[in-house]
């Protein structure tokens, strides 16, 4: 067995890979870019060596210095994970002119099924079912001939790389030209190979496929089937084994498929071999091999109870025999892949501090951030993969449904809002997933848009922040407490809910979801939508609608915004309110900025309560009475009844910061 082993990636699988070697004994060396130098990552391996720049090509990608680190610190092999160098048949040769041991297949196996239109021939040569499809085009009217012969639909396919890049579905001949054109850049831009070829189009489509293993014995066996057909954008949300509705016949040619076109080129390591099943004739066709570990690898560990890193290392040290080894799975498993992107935004990527992370106990959880994380924008956007497993598939759904219910991510935004709503869907709860499905679900978000920030805009709750002056931290809260007060209850919400905090001039919301809003304070001119929306009263908003707030007309500084239900946001030391100068609290620990998501608590009931009474609501003047009561000071000695009167009869300025930085 190897005394240490190096890992030649980042994130999730870093973490996960480092774990199990922990298990096995066997030492760990972390490489890692400049921006992922404080990652979870670096801080659990034995060792840690920095190899470049932020971006991948400078550093994840750089074999020199992977393989420089490596022997630097005398690892005898190298784990490439997934992505990054984990299919590249070069490095696996650089690394054994260097005598390191390279975890995974070899570099002719790699080549064999690199290839997508290399791999077909591979499969059609083994008797796998396949899917009618063409040779490399040579360009558009190539493609266009092809096409016509094979039938319409079709997907025009990069022969090289994976993730859903350099693909396009096709419905007829006017969309082909610019779509070869499109993949053909996206090829040249992504995996420096231009290779394009045509697939026939299954419309009503699952992504099934099944974990081999080989032990470079002669022994390759299968591990049991995924279902990943939960995909958008071609890129898998939801992974499942065993794959729900097969029948055991289906199940077992699948898994002999797989086995027989891994043992045409005596395969070894871990891979995995992927089909397109048409639901409508019950019948599989091959789609490719990933000569890697695959991100869903999870699932089928829950499920075989085989650590499938543990294979590999082993597998790689020379110490895997397989000989009359028998899968014998038990119950079913689910996994969800938690990315940091907006899935109100068309899941544009986002990235920044991680405020709150927070998952339940009864679920595996392979991540590698936690509160305080930073989540570069360079890198794929997954944080986190959340995996259960129950005696069934009903089991598995429901704990999955309560684990997203219990997960808490702030700070950015994330799709688990997201994959909450796919797992309570009828068509995922009664297994009916096809590719295509997601592209018709309707994701309903509980959020609000910031267009326009306003002046200081921040979350804060009553009675707010206190008790911590003695480590440094002073009160935080409203500046104005009653006014929050009663424009929580005229929102029906508890006093103490967080609201909107807005200082002489306000924001410009868009809500994504209907609900009911309070505005409480001085005015602000607010509209609705472009109507003249009251103060000191509750309105009901409803989704798409514009609420506008624009600068104090009169006198008073500040203005209250409640939603039904609160503002969601995390509570720190106690609290939910914003201390900007700690960069705590709140959203994100800051004032608003344009593009913000805040998150709300759902509604059912959109009923506006009572009025407030006239009595009950404040006036704001610009000259104030306030109680002022004798101190020490006013003794005698330090003042004489003159100075007193004069005091009294005196109009003073007073001055004010923002909420919990001090008053003068």
């Amino acid at each position: 067995m190897f005394d240490k082993v190096l890992i030649a990636n980042r994130g999730a699988i870093a973490c996960r890979i480092i774990r199990t070697l922990r298990t096995m004994g066997v030492k760990s060396v972390a490489v890692h870019s400049e921006a992922d130098r404080h990652s979870l990552h670096v801080r659990l391996a034995d060792e840690a060596v920095e190899i470049g720049p932020a971006p991948a090509a400078q550093s994840y990608l750089r074999t020199d210095k992977i393989l420089d680190a490596a022997k630097a610190t005398g690892a005898q092999a190298i784990h490439p994970g997934y992505g990054f160098l984990s299919e590249n048949p070069g490095f696996a040769e650089d690394c054994a002119v260097a005598g390191i041991a390279f975890i995974g297949p070899s570099p002719d196996q790699m080549r064999a099924f690199g290839l997508k239109h290399t791999a077909r021939d591979l499969a059609e040569h083994n008797k796998v079912p396949l899917l009618p499809g063409s040779g490399l085009l040579s360009d558009a009217g190539h493609a266009k001939a092809e096409a016509a012969r094979i039938g319409y639909p079709v997907m025009l396919k990069s022969t090289a790389g994976g993730g859903g890049i350099g693909m396009r579905l096709i419905w007829s001949a006017d969309e082909l030209v610019e779509a070869f054109q499109s993949v053909e850049r996206l090829a040249r831009a992504n995996f420096k190979e231009a290779g394009i070829f045509l697939e026939k189009y299954v419309e009503h489509a699952r992504h099934i496929e099944v974990q081999i293993f080989g032990d470079d014995r002669g022994h390759v066996v299968a591990l049991g089937e995924r279902d990943c057909s939960v995909q958008r954008r071609n890129q898998k949300v939801i992974e499942e084994t065993p794959a729900p509705g097969l029948t055991d016949a289906q199940r077992e040619r699948l898994l002999a498929t797989a086995v027989r076109l891994g043992e045409a080129v005596g395969y070894r390591s871990a891979g995995t071999v992927e089909f397109v099943y048409d639901t409508l004739s019950g019948e599989f066709y091959f789609l490719e091999v990933n000569t890697r570990l695959q991100v869903e690898h999870g699932v089928t560990e829950e499920v075989t109870g085989v650590d499938l890193v543990e294979w590999m290392v082993k597998e790689a040290a020379g110490e895997l025999d397989l000989t009359g080894f028998e899968v014998k799975p038990e119950g079913a498993s689910m996994q969800v892949r938690l990315y940091a992107e907006d899935p109100g935004k068309d899941f544009q990527p986002a990235a920044g501090v991680l405020t709150e992370v927070a998952f339940p106990e009864d679920v595996r959880i392979e991540t590698w951030v936690e509160r305080g994380s930073d989540v570069p924008p360079f890198y794929d956007p997954m944080v986190a993969k959340l995996i259960v497993k129950g005696r069934d598939r009903a089991e598995a759904l429901q704990k999955m449904q309560q684990v997203l219910a219990g997960t808490r991510v702030a700070g950015i935004e994330t799709n688990l809002g997201y994959l909450a709503q796919i797992v309570r869907d009828a068509v995922f709860m009664e297994g009916r997933q096809t590719t295509r499905y997601l592209n018709a679900f309707h994701y309903r978000p509980a959020t609000i848009d910031v267009i326009e920030p306003g002046v200081q805009s921040s979350i804060q709750d009553w009675p707010g922040r206190t008790g911590y002056w003695d480590v440094g931290v002073p009160p935080s809260g409203p500046m104005d407490a009653l006014a929050l007060r009663l424009a929580n209850k005229l929102a029906g919400n508890a006093e103490s809910t967080a609201a909107l905090e807005l200082t002489v001039a306000g924001p410009t919301l868009r809500f994504n979801c209907d609900s009911v809003i309070a505005l409480a304070g001085a005015d602000m001119g607010a509209e609705l939508d472009g109507l003249p929306l009251a103060n000191w009263a509750a309105h009901a908003v409803k989704a798409g609608s514009i609420l506008k707030l624009g600068a104090i007309r009169d006198a008073g500084c500040r203005t209250y915004l409640a939603v039904r239900g609160g503002f969601d946001v995390p509570d720190y030391l106690g609290s939910k309110a914003t201390f900007t100068l700690g960069q705590f609290g709140g959203h994100a620990g800051r004032t608003l900025r344009v593009g913000d998501v805040l998150h709300v608590h759902a509604i059912e009931d959109a009923a506006i309560g009572t009025p407030l009474p006239a009595a009950a609501i404040p006036a704001y003047a610009h000259a104030w009475e306030i109680g002022v009561l004798y101190g020490p000071h006013g003794a005698p000695d330090f003042f004489t009844d003159a100075d007193i009167e004069m005091f009294f009869a005196t109009d003073w300025r007073c001055t004010t910061t923002p909420a919990g930085q001090g008053s003068d």
